[in-house]
Formats: structure tokens, C-alpha cells, sequence
């Protein structure tokens, strides 16, 4: 077997990896950045939706 097979597994597992650890750390990424994630958007939209139904009430 040639030797760049042997690396080819390591490779799949190296990029899997890397990959599932950048989706692990987008909240924190998120965080450091100030950027509210989608839930956060949604529950101010809720509110904001909210408050113009109590003033029209």
C-alpha cells in the first residue's frame, strides 16, 4: 500500500474535525463579537412586537 493512502483516513478525520470544532466555538465567536445570535434576534423582535401591542392597546 502506498504511504499517501495511510494519510488519507488522517486527513477526513483532521477536516471533521476542525469543522466540528468551528461549529462548537460559533457561540463564543459570537459572543467576543458582539453578534446576536438567531435566537437573541428573534426573542428582541418578540419584544419589540410585543411593546407596540401594549401602546396600541
Amino acid at each position: 500500500m502506498e504511504p499517501l493512502w495511510m494519510l488519507l483516513p488522517w486527513a477526513i478525520f483532521a477536516i471533521a474535525a476542525g469543522i466540528k470544532f468551528w461549529r462548537i466555538t460559533t457561540l463564543f465567536r459570537r459572543q467576543l463579537l458582539r453578534v446576536p445570535s438567531p435566537t437573541e434576534r428573534f426573542r428582541q423582535s418578540l419584544e419589540q412586537t410585543w411593546q407596540k401591542d401594549q401602546q396600541a392597546a
